[in-house]
């Protein structure tokens, strides 16, 4: 570690009041050492980070960090802070703070060291001799593993272990009985991983060893990081009583510890309330709850599921919801995308007719124009046929994991069948997911755990969601599609233009997110359909056209005002022309990301624009994606493409005006240590700075 840190990245004086000002002035201490080459891409890269997990510590420890491609080399920064940093911890904020830097290639040799660093974090020792040094070499000499060894005491004074031990064991006025055989330890095996997989995987191995220590507990960690992962032993993990798996991304080969008591739960648990957690796993093993690991759970008891990885237990049922339907849509999206752009593509070739052609199966002449376009048509239609059935199977999927699949996917059919429609796969899936989990809680015998996941669940759960949507609830929810339908047929003037408006809100509010892909899904499903209404084409036109702003917009303004952006932000704003075009709002998200404030209203202004000029212009469209690229299969469309235009203007001007209007960081201007940004336009220009 000892050409990851020095005494020019230790400010013992921190004087930042926020984590985004604190991340600045470290990292700038990095750029002025060359281990940054743009600093406002790699505070970008570290917010983007922190918006998808808090990294603040229990006992006062921020641990800001990202891979980076403007990082040159992994690079430790430190900074002590008087006052206090909100990094988003429970017990409150952050006198210590390390901003970690890893390039996007690093190799396992470095990662490693990260991580022995994030294990020493855990040690009450370390950080309080980091809050009592008073000499920057010094604290990077501790850093580094460099310290002083405690001097030397006097032999006759000090016994050495073994002696302890044999003093102990001869203790006393007679001989010790022999206490027979000790008694086998409760033994853990526990996964810890983290998206970036350089800090809290290894810092919550740490937390869970040292809290299985303290009570007499053997824990074996594999912990997936970013340089890998060493399988733990196939007989370690047969022999385990228990199973805690801490993570915010997926276990890899989670089969492996399948059958036992596990608890799944967020990579922050385990460093906070690691003896919480333990507990918890020894009390389902003392109840005989032999949790699944994954999908394949021979128990049927139900676990953490795929959408309750990603944070603390206890979220709310609101949350919980969220995220399940977002499963679904999820899988859905990729059989809209090729589904509609095939059916787009028949239709190109041969015309709006071409859905009335007979079916290609014994009519095929390779010579045919027609032909391929009902080809197309037929094979578009096959995949859009997927669209409910995949998204009723992956609701109950995010439920009940592997096992809802099956009634997940029977249910979305019947739902097909009795002309429920989206709505029905909306609810068969929820439905799905619910039978099987009360099924889960079922206490079976120990003989028929092993047919549980194939045989006894799929049939138990298939016939219980098959009875409600074809006798309970398909009829009155085909009802509600249908008036759903006769809704939107009958909107016209102002009531279209309000929803074109709010559809374009929507899909600009989070670029990608949980609220784009709502009005991205209800558009798609008005056209999932032989014969859309024209209501339906209007709303899926506004709601592409809406989507395209952001990144074009973004583009446009790194264009026509590249001053008010840095290097990185330019260079993003070429790949977002193709992006926008493309109908992929992500493509402004890193613009999002480092100026939220300012980025995303604009974005929300310009895409409510689009949206009610779009159908305003009663602009229609029959393929969901494509972009610029379907344009000859919109109506319309050289006023669609105004409303495109119009919206991008907006949203340009207002990113203009509102970044021109900001005020420059403090410092802003000033050489860091070492000398200026190298990103810096000019002398004296105004920094971006992140809102």
């Amino acid at each position: 570690m000892s050409d990851m840190i020095s005494a020019d990245l230790v400010d013992l004086d921190l004087s930042a009041d926020t984590k985004e000002a604190a991340a600045r002035a470290l990292a700038e201490r990095m750029a002025a050492r060359g281990r940054v080459t743009d600093l406002e891409g790699f505070l970008a890269d570290v917010a983007a980070r922190e918006a998808q997990m808090p990294t603040g510590l229990d006992g006062g420890i921020g641990i800001p960090h990202c891979r980076s491609e403007h990082v040159t080399e992994p690079t430790l920064a430190f900074g002590r802070s008087a006052r206090g940093i909100d990094f988003g911890a429970a017990d409150g904020p952050a006198d210590l703070v390390f901003l970690i830097a890893a390039p996007a290639g690093a190799d396992d040799a470095h990662l490693t060291i990260l991580s022995s660093l994030a294990r020493q974090l855990m040690n009450a020792e370390f950080t309080d001799a980091l809050r009592a040094v008073g000499d920057p070499a010094d604290a990077a000499a501790l850093i580094r593993g460099e310290e002083p060894a405690a001097a030397p005491a006097d032999e006759d004074s000090v016994a050495t272990p073994a002696a302890a031990s044999a003093g102990a064991a001869t203790v006393g006025t007679g001989e010790r009985e022999d206490p027979g055989p000790p008694e086998r330890p409760f033994r853990i095996v526990a996964v810890t991983s983290c998206p970036t997989g350089i800090a809290h995987t290894y810092m919550a191995a740490e937390s869970l060893e040292n809290a299985g220590r303290e009570e007499g507990v053997e824990v074996a960690v594999e912990t997936q990081g970013s340089a890998g992962f060493d399988r733990l032993d196939p007989a370690v993990i047969a022999a385990a009583d228990g199973v805690i798996f801490a993570h915010d991304v997926p276990v890899r080969e989670k089969d492996r510890f399948a059958g036992k008591p596990t608890v799944d739960t967020g990579v922050k648990a385990a460093i906070n309330r690691p003896g919480e957690l333990i507990g918890e796993v020894r009390g389902k093993a003392a109840r005989g709850e032999a949790t699944a690991a994954g999908a394949t759970d021979p128990s049927g008891s139900a676990g953490a599921t795929p959408v309750e990885r990603g944070g603390e237990s206890g979220e709310g049922y609101g949350t919980k919801l969220r995220k399940w339907l977002m499963s679904g849509v999820s899988y859905m999206v990729p059989f809209v995308a090729a589904g509609g752009l095939l059916i787009a593509l028949g239709f190109a070739i041969g015309g709006y007719e071409i859905n009335k052609a007979p079916s290609v199966t014994d009519h095929f002449v390779w010579s045919q124009a027609d032909s391929w376009a009902a080809l197309l048509f037929q094979i578009g239609g096959v995949a859009f046929a997927f669209l409910v059935p995949v998204l009723a199977g992956y609701i109950a999927y995010g439920m009940a994991d592997r096992p809802g699949l099956v009634p997940g996917f029977v249910g979305g059919s019947i739902a097909l069948t009795v002309n429920a429609g989206f709505l029905g796969g909306l609810a068969a899936g929820l439905i799905s997911g619910a039978v099987v989990l009360a099924v889960q809680r079922v206490r079976i015998p120990t003989a028929l755990r092993g047919i549980m996941p194939v045989v006894v669940i799929p049939l138990i759960s298939a016939a219980i969601v098959g009875f409600l949507m074809f006798v309970v609830i398909g009829k009155p929810i085909a009802s509600a599609q249908s008036a759903m339908t006769d809704w939107l047929n009958g909107l016209s003037g102002a009531n279209a233009i309000l929803l074109g408006a709010l559809l374009g809100l929507m899909m600009c509010f989070d670029l990608g997110g949980p609220v784009n892909k709502v009005a991205y899904t209800f558009a798609t499903a008005g056209i999932a359909v032989a014969s859309p209404s024209d209501s339906a084409m209007k709303i899926m036109a506004a709601v592409m056209a809406a989507g395209m702003v952001p990144p074009l917009a973004m583009a446009l303004a790194t264009t026509v005002r590249g001053r008010l952006f840095n290097a990185a932000e330019r260079e993003n704003g070429k790949a977002a022309w193709v992006l926008g075009a493309s109908f992929i709002s992500e493509g402004a998200i890193p613009f999002a990301a480092a100026d939220p404030l300012r980025v995303i209203p604009s974005s929300m202004v310009g895409g409510a624009v689009t949206g009610a000029l779009s159908m305003t212009f009663g602009a229609t469209l029959r393929a969901p994606h494509g972009g610029i690229f379907v344009v000859p299969l919109i109506g319309n469309p050289l006023l669609y493409l105004v409303a495109i235009a119009a919206g991008v203007c907006v949203t340009t001007a207002l990113v203009i005006v509102l970044k021109g209007l900001r005020k420059p960081a403090r410092g802003a201007t000033a050489q860091g240590p070492g000398g200026a940004d190298p990103s810096a336009p000019a002398p004296g220009a105004k920094q971006p700075v992140a809102a």
